[in-house]
């Protein structure tokens, strides 16, 4: 039994839980060690349970806990090649704890069978990761990539459950206070998802088998729960696709647990 679900998911922190009544791992260990432990214990989660963490990225929204949380509990963490020589020249790996470099082949940690995939971002070497369990279920999880890539989709598909980056609304990013280069940044190839292109691929995934979507990494400043949602749903039901029958939607919390999914 697959159990999941996002710590918080924003530009200034993200980390989400997967596991089984047994154990489990994390992806990506933002803000710091205090509020990581306070959020696993909002959903009744030890530290001690966490076997291993997955990181997708250097940028501080989702490493800054790692140093402290991984001495702390000693536990593995596990990136790109490319990611754990930033966070090695960042002063992030301290030989207190394993860092250890994963690649397509993936490793089994708490019973869970974790494979990277590339994503397209301004950092070393991003990734996302795929998550199969013991019973067969599948988890996908893609955040911060400018693009839907032929690679990402194929790496999602079959997914029983998605977490999707749906970052920003383009109006209100166009029309917002960032500066232009940010705003550039932001829409590059290598920034992040707008709202529009994550239900675009919501609607071939869920083609392919996926019931169960978590929206994440959503702008503080740039997008509002409620317009995510519509944007999603709105597309999901021009392919015929009814919430609630076919899929169940959630937007992620910024800052808090959300409600764990167990199938």
């Amino acid at each position: 039994m697959a159990r999941f679900t996002t710590l918080f998911s924003s530009s200034s922190g993200n980390s989400t839980y997967l596991g089984t009544s047994s154990g489990g791992i994390l992806v990506d260990a933002g803000k710091n060690a205090k509020q990581l432990e306070a959020a696993l214990s909002a959903i009744n989660v030890s530290p001690t349970e966490i076997k291993g963490i997955f990181i997708t990225h250097e940028h501080t929204d989702h490493i800054s806990a790692v140093r402290v949380f991984a001495s702390r509990y000693g536990i593995d963490i596990y990136a790109s090649k490319g990611t754990l020589a930033e966070l090695r020249m960042q002063g992030h790996l301290n030989g207190k704890f394993n860092a250890i470099p994963i690649d397509e082949k993936g490793a089994v940690v708490a019973g869970i069978h974790i494979a990277p995939f590339r994503t397209s971002h301004d950092s070393r070497e991003s990734t996302g990761y795929t998550a199969v369990f013991e019973d067969g279920r599948r988890i996908g999880i893609a955040t911060d990539t400018g693009v839907m890539t032929q690679e990402i989709l194929t790496a999602l598909s079959g997914c029983d459950a998605v977490l999707l980056e749906s970052n920003h609304d383009v109006w209100m990013l166009e029309n917002g206070s960032y500066p232009y280069y940010l705003k550039r940044r932001i829409r590059s190839n290598l920034g992040h998802l707008s709202n529009d292109d994550c239900a675009s691929a919501l609607c071939r995934l869920i083609q392919t088998g996926t019931t169960r979507i978590i929206l994440g990494h959503l702008s503080k400043e740039n997008n509002r729960a409620e317009i995510a949602r519509q944007t999603s749903v709105s597309a999901l039901s021009t392919i015929g696709a009814v919430e609630n029958r076919d899929y169940i939607l959630r937007v992620a919390s910024h800052d808090r647990p959300d409600k764990m999914l167990i199938f």
